[in-house]
């Protein structure tokens, strides 16, 4: 499906799951529905999954604004506490439209209890309580955590699991989400590398496939010293790392975080910046931008060196890769509820690049990276670190064990169904004429009680890759136009 097409369905109000291979759009498509939304009056509620997500598309984790935090299970008299919160009652109510990023990594249970809570809270017996539900992500990558309960789980891949992910809870039944499959990719152009990445997500990987890798292999004392390495575990980040830097000359220039409001909201955003709380730098250091910034001219994962230091404020200067010299400011990063701010932390957006986690580079992309995969636990690992690289070309493997080419088997079953449904879907609102799916799109509109203006840079649906949604919050534009008409 195409992301115009999968924009024309948005639109209508229909609750959907959007998903798609790595690079195919999925958050541009959102950023382009989020802001045709708000030209209109009408704010979503965006949120993820987990910290570091919610963190990049400026919104809470689920967890955080459905009120359930940490639980496993939803008595009554829990849900009776979240009932007795003024604030979350608020935002549910008013809340038209959720969006939740990255519902891969949702377990079927929590999913259960945020609709709960939704459909206690609006006093609505439907799926949520009546939102429209935008879930969006793909299950071949990250899956949910596994509890501690289960023994061993993240050290070795269950051979078997049931009920784990977020289409497997009753509620994804009941809210019978329109699939929007996206199939354009905007971040790999490798002929090559693409076979060898669809290869992984349908199970079918060869001996041609591993003798593409086996000629990316090298030994790490040979592999691009300025390419950010991934892995699996934060130790050996960690170790790359401080190394690296001790290695430098110079003298190191400390920058700590700031933050403000809420403690737990803060607590949150921490765990979801990707810029530590104390950042040490040194000239010649390898280091990756952790935030977009268009006008700046970097996004989450431009990689760079610092050249050198501003000699009146001391602010780091990056040359990147695509030769831009950037004077590097504090960036603040901001949690908000219903246009109030709740907590924020201010830091570099930048962090030590020489390696990093393939849990915290899911979302970004890169032109080249050194990946060791020999630690992998975990189906999808191996995926989500290798399709981080736009080409094969770019790629450096210092090693991978008999898990790393592997996905979850309940979602090679699961992914022909999705294809299906998305093509159904696209052929059933190929055959509706315009002037129907723009009857839809008003009704909607009217239902969340938004202003009908038009706004032709909200609704255009230019296809583009690897974008993160906006964090600006627009206040509605004033209209003529009478409400509802």
């Amino acid at each position: 499906m195409l992301q115009s097409e999968a924009l024309t369905i948005l639109k209508t109000g229909a609750n959907v799951f959007l998903t798609g291979e790595p690079g195919s759009g999925k958050s541009h498509t959102i950023n382009t529905y989020v802001a045709y939304l708000r030209s209109h009056g009408v704010e979503p509620a965006i949120t993820a999954s987990t910290g570091i997500a919610a963190t990049h598309v400026g919104g809470l984790t689920i967890h955080s604004w459905s009120g359930i935090g940490i639980k496993s299970e939803l008595s009554r008299y829990d849900l009776d506490n979240i009932l007795s919160s003024e604030y979350i009652t608020k935002r549910v109510n008013q809340a038209r439209v959720l969006i939740i990023d990255e519902v891969s990594m949702l377990g079927p249970e929590t999913l259960s209890m945020v609709e709960r809570v939704c459909r206690e809270i609006k006093g609505n017996t439907e799926p949520f309580g009546g939102l429209q539900v935008i879930l969006v992500g793909d299950f071949f990558q990250l899956p949910p955590i596994v509890r501690a309960e289960e023994p061993d789980a993240q050290q070795a891949l269950l051979p078997k699991s049931t009920a784990r992910f977020a289409y497997d809870a009753p509620v994804w039944q009941s809210l019978s989400p329109i699939v929007c499959y996206l199939t354009e990719q905007h971040r790999q152009d490798d002929a090559v590398f693409l076979d060898l990445l669809s290869a992984i997500r349908t199970g079918t990987v060869e001996g041609r496939h591993v003798a593409h890798l086996e000629k990316r292999k090298k030994h790490e004392a040979n592999a691009p010293k300025d390419a950010p390495k991934l892995f699996t575990h934060n130790l050996n980040v960690d170790r790359v790392n401080d190394e690296m830097l001790e290695k430098l000359p110079g003298r190191s220039h400390t920058y700590t975080m700031k933050s403000a409001g809420s403690p737990g909201f803060v607590a949150g955003l921490k765990r979801g910046c990707l810029s530590p709380d104390v950042l040490h730098l040194k000239k010649g250091a390898a280091v990756m931008f952790t935030k977009n910034n268009a006008k700046e001219g970097y996004v989450n994962g431009t990689l760079g060196v610092i050249e050198d230091f501003d000699t009146v404020n001391g602010m780091p200067i990056v040359y990147t890769r695509d030769k831009k010299w950037i004077t590097v400011y504090s960036a603040t990063w901001s949690l908000e509820e219903n246009g109030r701010p709740r907590a924020s932390i201010e830091q570099l957006p930048l962090r030590l690049a020489w390696a990093i986690t393939v849990h915290k580079s899911q979302g970004m992309s890169m032109d080249e990276a050194v990946v060791d995969l020999s630690g992998v636990f975990e189906y999808g690992q191996g995926y989500v670190a290798l399709s981080r690289v736009r080409r094969l070309s770019g790629l450096y493997m210092i090693g991978w064990n008999d898990k790393a080419l592997l996905v979850h088997p309940d979602i090679l079953a699961k992914d022909s169904d999705f294809r299906a449904s998305s093509d159904a879907a696209a052929e059933t609102f190929g055959k509706l004429a315009p002037e129907e799916c723009g009857e839809m799109s008003v009704n909607f509109l009217r239902a969340c009680g938004g202003l009908l203006v038009e706004d032709a840079h909200a609704t255009s649906a230019t296809p583009r890759g690897n974008a993160h949604y906006s964090t600006h919050r627009r206040r509605p534009r004033k209209s003529r136009t009478k409400r509802g008409s």
